[in-house]
């Protein structure tokens, strides 16, 4: 199901909803000083700063594996769990989905 903005989010583009999920569930998850040094890691490793994960979401689970290993998955499902809420979306996992396949999806890809 595409990105359809709702009352919530109405003016907000896909791009920083999805960085609003990612942080915020970063930041619940690891504190301020956690989510500090996850973003210079990607911005080091990737060059991939926060609100660039909605268009580069292979690219930022890759790299979240490479700090959180076995946790990585754990960690995107909060994120897209965080995120469909936000976009008033009931999230139920698919069976072969990775965070990439939901993130394109919502945008319509």
């Amino acid at each position: 199901m595409p990105y359809k903005p709702n009352a919530a989010n109405k003016t907000k583009p896909y791009n920083d909803v999805v960085a609003e999920a990612v942080d915020e569930t970063l930041n619940h998850i690891f504190k301020k000083e956690g989510t500090t040094v996850i973003y210079k890691f990607l911005e080091t490793h990737a060059k991939l700063k926060i609100t660039q994960v909605a268009d580069k979401p292979e690219i930022f689970s890759k790299n979240l594996h490479k700090l959180m290993s076995s946790a990585t998955h754990v960690i995107e499902q909060t994120i897209l769990r965080k995120l469909y809420s936000k976009l008033g979306i009931k999230f139920e996992e698919k069976n072969g989905y990775k965070f990439s396949d939901y993130i394109q999806e919502l945008k319509g890809k």
